[in-house]
């Protein structure tokens, strides 16, 4: 069977981009008893949350996971046994790019082998293509924290920690909520007080 180039370079390309996505810091938190599992919901201050698409996009990555783990939907708040919480901060900090390692230098002595007269005036200098340039790296962090509704007693909490360049496709909230979400809530209830790194 036979590749097409532009077949073929969109399958490098989607391969680069899986390989690009980052690990994940994962800790979690609970008293390292059997939860029984039950309906769920999301606290008031959650289910009232109008802070824009990007949130949303973290509280459903959320819900979803809870419901394989075998937290399904309430029907309604009361009818809930237990309730969720749910904390996103993205931090950007700068960083310095790696500067190219191609240079040009200009330095004293001759230019141009056939030129007798040459060209000089100890003047030095020497610069990467491209230059450096400050990008930032996101860190995001999703923390979610499990209650029991009727006492409000915390059973489990959680928080998951990725780190991208900006422009990365781990760095946008579609792929990053995913990605926390999915690495948060992985083999349930998980060892309390250890972190771990999750590809």
């Amino acid at each position: 069977m036979t590749i097409r180039p532009a077949l073929a370079a969109a399958l490098l390309a989607l391969g680069g981009c899986a390989a690009s996505i980052p690990p994940v810091d994962v800790t979690r938190f609970h008293l390292g008893q059997d939860i029984a599992r039950g309906a769920i919901a999301p606290a008031p201050e959650i289910a009232g949350n109008t802070s824009g698409l990007e949130r949303a996009t973290y509280d459903a990555a959320v819900s979803r996971e809870l419901e394989r783990i075998g937290f399904p939907p309430a029907r309604d708040f009361t009818a809930a046994r237990y309730t969720f919480t749910t904390e996103v901060t993205r931090d950007a900090r700068e960083r310095l790019a790696r500067r190219s390692p191609v240079t040009i230098g200009i330095g004293g002595g001759s230019f141009g082998g056939g030129y007798s007269g040459g060209f000089g005036g100890g003047v030095g200098a020497s610069f990467g293509i491209g230059g450096d340039r400050s990008r930032a790296t996101v860190v995001t962090r999703l923390s979610v924290q499990i209650r029991e509704r009727a006492t409000g007693a915390v059973v489990w909490e959680g928080r998951a920690e990725t780190a991208a360049p900006d422009r990365a496709p781990a760095a946008q909230p579609a792929l990053a909520a995913e990605k926390l979400a999915a690495a948060l809530f992985r083999d349930f209830p998980g060892e309390s007080g250890r972190t771990i790194s999750v590809p």
